[in-house]
């Protein structure tokens, strides 16, 4: 399944109202609006790589190799500054549950560990890497049998807050600040 961002257009099924997804979500409607353009936009440029494929793959809520424009800003909302930290918390245990078994193995955090330096441009020696994965399953399976459940995560992420760090993007807050060339010819009337 490759990553990549369908292009349906508004008119099709697949493509859900602007104001249904406001909502949904913790965006307004304008808000929604730029996150169209942007959607577009992204639909042209995205490609494959590691970690940006696990993404894809939460973001394909239909698991039908495209990611609508609804998924999209349903996915998106997760990273909203609004939006609850247990919703957070349970998203990131997804994105670490990367076989979808409902518990997160030892190999699987070694594997997002790995994609998160990648993506970091840090060079780690595999002794650091072992010692993290190590220290962080020590601390989160506290029920000690080999591996994660989602109980165990959120009593882990709530005792290290900053793992949910780059959970929320603070820009999301106000899209049409953060991105005002995609609202240049908004057809929204916003009602917050």
């Amino acid at each position: 399944m490759g990553c990549k961002f369908s292009k349906r257009a508004r008119n099709v099924p697949g493509f859900e109202d602007f104001t249904v997804l406001a909502s949904e979500t913790p965006f307004n409607v304008n808000e929604v609006e730029a996150l169209y353009e942007l959607y577009k936009t992204l639909s042209r440029s995205v490609s494959d790589d590691g970690l940006l494929q696990k993404i894809f793959n939460l973001f394909d809520l239909k698991q039908n190799g495209h990611i609508e424009f609804g998924e999209f800003v349903k996915s998106l909302g997760i990273f909203h500054p609004r939006t609850p930290q247990a919703d957070k918390i349970s998203y990131a245990f997804r994105l670490y549950d990367l076989r979808h078994t409902g518990y997160i193995e030892r190999l699987e955090l070694k594997e997002m560990v790995l994609a998160l330096l990648n993506e970091s441009d840090l060079t780690l020696s595999d002794d650091v890497i072992e010692t993290i994965v190590d220290k962080t399953f020590r601390e989160a399976d506290t029920k000690g049998d080999g591996k994660i459940d989602l109980e165990e995560w959120k009593e882990y992420a709530e005792r290290h807050p900053s793992l949910l760090k780059n959970m929320t993007l603070p820009y999301l807050m106000d899209i049409t600040v953060a991105f005002p060339s995609f609202v240049m010819n908004t057809r929204a009337e916003d009602s917050e």
